[in-house]
């Protein structure tokens, strides 16, 4: 009777799953926050014992867009530096004077003296000593330009000049940018005054339309007074002087603002109560401090430079053939003809600016945030 009242009473066990379910992801949640934190301590830990260089890769590399640019920058000097040892076919300016003939087809229509329309079809057999406008082949891979000139060649040894006029202005304009700033945020009062006027004034010049003046007055006096054309290699030259006077003013204000910021610095004090010269204090103690931001500086400025050069080359005002660049390659399209029907010999320069110019923009903000000492680790 006993064992029977029990069996009546005895009530099932009922699981709610959607409460088991609920309790599991919870657990798995605290879990993962657990596991989250503990990951979070080791990292910080990792950073602790990483050096600013270290973690200055670090977050460059997490960037992929940094990556990007930096494959660009690795490509293009690949291309231009090591591409014409390696492909070394044709040369910078020789000209492929293969014998070609082309049979011109000239049709036309007139009315004789019946009023009957007589079609003529004559065909006139041409024969030129200049391989010019060649399609893309295994003699040439990107075809001939209108002078019959290796294109692919060109386009090499044009982005070694881009480059190489690139990185001199930048490193010209900085060391004028590190020394004018220097002086003025070191010393301030009338001096800092002066220099940040003349800053000033080279700040408001709109600087491309000054750089054409500036080109075109240089090249006309120089032929006047010399009587004889600029060469190729003088004519990069005063390039390069003319971008490095225009360049310099943002690069001085920077370091005038960063010095400002430092020279109150205790280890600046320093420097005073040992009896150190102004010139050690500004270009030993306080300029290496700035050196970060310069850099950055400098790898944004490359693209800028590039296309200063190129925009001037285009424009008649720079590089001029026989030498060769990306913009006196684009300058060759001023024909539909050219533009329409010759795309291979002016649209890989116009692509090859873009890379440059993109990829050393990349690398210049990867730096920039790398650099930030509030960026996230």
């Amino acid at each position: 009777m006993e064992e029977q009242n029990r069996k009546e009473n005895k009530t099932p066990i009922v699981l709610d799953k959607r409460n088991l379910k609920d309790e599991i992801e919870a657990a798995n949640i605290k879990e993962d926050a657990t596991l989250d934190k503990e990951l979070e301590v080791i990292e910080e830990a990792t950073y602790k014992e990483m050096s600013p260089t270290g973690l200055i890769f670090r977050r460059f590399f997490r960037s992929k867009l940094s990556i990007v640019g930096l494959i660009m920058i690795v490509f293009l000097f690949i291309f231009s530096f090591l591409g014409p040892v390696i492909y070394n076919k044709w040369g910078e300016e020789t000209v492929d004077r293969s014998e070609i003939t082309e049979i011109i087809r000239n049709e036309y229509s007139y009315i004789d003296e019946d009023g009957n329309q007589i079609d003529v079809v004559e065909e006139v057999e041409f024969v030129s000593n200049i391989n010019d406008y060649a399609a893309p082949s295994k003699e040439h891979l990107l075809g001939t330009d209108d002078k019959g000139m290796d294109v692919f060649v060109r386009l090499m040894y044009g982005g070694r000049i881009s480059l190489t006029i690139g990185f001199i202005v930048v490193i010209l304009e900085t060391l004028i940018g590190i020394i004018l700033g220097g002086i003025s945020g070191y010393f301030g009062g009338w001096v800092d005054q002066l220099i940040m006027r003349i800053v000033d004034i080279f700040n408001c010049i709109p600087t491309l339309p000054i750089l054409l003046i500036a080109s075109a007055v240089i090249d006309a006096n120089f032929n006047a007074e010399m009587g004889t054309q600029i060469t190729s290699d003088q004519r990069i030259y005063i390039l390069m002087v003319i971008i490095t006077i225009f360049s310099w003013s943002g690069v001085a204000r920077l370091v005038r603002g960063q010095i400002l910021s430092l020279r109150e610095q205790e280890f600046i004090t320093a420097t005073e109560v040992m009896g150190l010269p102004t010139w050690r204090k500004i270009f030993v103690h306080l300029i290496p401090n700035v050196m970060p931001q310069l850099i950055v500086s400098m790898t944004l400025g490359l693209g800028s430079v590039i296309l200063y050069e190129s925009t001037l080359s285009y424009l008649g005002l720079g590089v001029q053939v026989p030498k060769a660049a990306w913009g006196t390659m684009i300058a060759t399209a001023k024909t539909r003809e050219v533009l329409q029907y010759h795309l291979n010999v002016w649209l890989p320069a116009g692509i090859m600016i873009v890379i440059a110019v993109l990829g050393f923009n990349f690398v210049g903000d990867g730096l920039r945030d790398a650099m930030d000492p509030k960026a996230k680790k």
